[in-house]
């Protein structure tokens, strides 16, 4: 009678061993499912941002559609104006020209090579070192790294809600294949960009890295797509300013001599 109850005693520890296994197994199974949906709604989340800020701004065949951009405005900076030109071609060219105090100067990236002159730090045309080249290479991309960003290389991360300026914004890390970090913030009501921040190296290339921040406004559309025709750097310093387009044309044909230095 004893043996009987000790088996059916251990019996009974048995079963509820196996129960307590089973039990273990479902919670850890139903906990990684957990994880695994929770990064498929995640990944959800910032593809939907990302895909309704490029139809806000048009939708992908109209910004993929644009082979070439052409801008000219002017630029407050320290108490000064300086007018600006900016001149792109899809993937072959990103041209920045300014004129201040009657001297004129320029930036020039192509996918090979690129220029500064700076006349008010050197008389002569340098060469862009081919690591910050590399950095700037992006700058030819008119669509935006945004615009299919998977295919690019590109990783996306939603870091939720922030208040910008008073508006509402969802919050994306966007980690390039250079293995560089912005950040965007999308305004939940309209869609569209409102600032980037992104750490960027000292003057001259060199020094501590400092927090460039880049507000985006007064968008209007220009031939079927949205334009910031208002971009500015809050803060002091030679970064600090705010540039007003008044003329952007899509898709005019751009000089050969803009691809090469002109000193």
């Amino acid at each position: 009678m004893a043996y009987r109850k000790n088996k059916d005693f251990y019996i009974h520890l048995t079963c509820i061993s196996k129960f307590i296994k089973m039990k273990n197994i479902v919670l850890l199974v139903v906990f990684v499912l957990g994880i695994v949906f929770m990064q498929f709604v995640q990944a959800q989340s910032v593809d939907d941002i990302i895909n309704k800020y490029v139809e806000a701004r048009g939708g992908k065949e109209k910004l993929n559609a644009i082979k070439s951009l052409y801008m000219e405005g002017s630029r407050e900076m320290m108490g000064s104006e300086v007018a600006v030109k900016v001149t792109m071609v899809q993937g072959k060219l990103f041209r920045n020209d300014f004129e201040f105090g009657g001297t004129t100067g320029y930036t020039i990236v192509t996918p090979t090579e690129g220029w500064s002159f700076i006349p008010m730090r050197s008389q002569k045309v340098e060469s862009i070192p081919a690591d910050r080249l590399k950095t700037m290479q992006g700058q030819m991309d008119i669509a935006g790294p945004l615009v299919d960003y998977i295919a690019k290389g590109n990783k996306a991360e939603l870091q939720g809600k922030e208040t910008i300026d008073g508006k509402e914004a969802y919050k994306v890390k966007l980690t390039l294949a250079t293995g560089k970090d912005v950040t965007y913030y999308f305004d939940t009501k309209t869609n569209l960009l409102v600032q980037t921040k992104q750490m960027t190296p000292g003057m001259g290339g060199g020094g501590q890295e400092r927090e460039v921040i880049t507000n985006y406004s007064d968008y209007s559309a220009v031939d079927g797509v949205q334009f910031p025709h208002t971009i500015s750097n809050p803060g002091s310093g030679q970064a600090a300013g705010s540039t007003t387009f008044d003329k952007i044309e899509l898709n005019k044909i751009i000089d050969e001599s803009q691809y090469k230095p002109s000193n």
